[in-house]
């Protein structure tokens, strides 16, 4: 398992929380970072490299068991 961290922004780009993510590779550690994306912009890191911004509200809502065939 590889570490990242995820850093929580408020609205001045400010670091407001952080979050230690242990995932397989990079795609699996960008898929955390951007769940946790909703209300604030959420920064991933690995150790002093920038791997992505997900800017809040831009994370597609997630429908697992909602039918849409009614």
């Amino acid at each position: 398992m590889l570490h990242y961290r995820a850093y929580l922004l408020d609205k001045h780009s400010h670091i407001i929380s952080a979050a230690n993510l242990y995932c397989a590779d990079e795609q699996a550690a960008r898929e955390r970072a951007e769940q946790l994306a909703d209300v604030n912009d959420v920064e991933l890191w690995q150790l002093d490299r920038r791997i992505a911004i997900f800017k809040s509200g831009t994370a597609l809502p997630k429908t697992i068991g909602v039918r849409t065939d009614v």
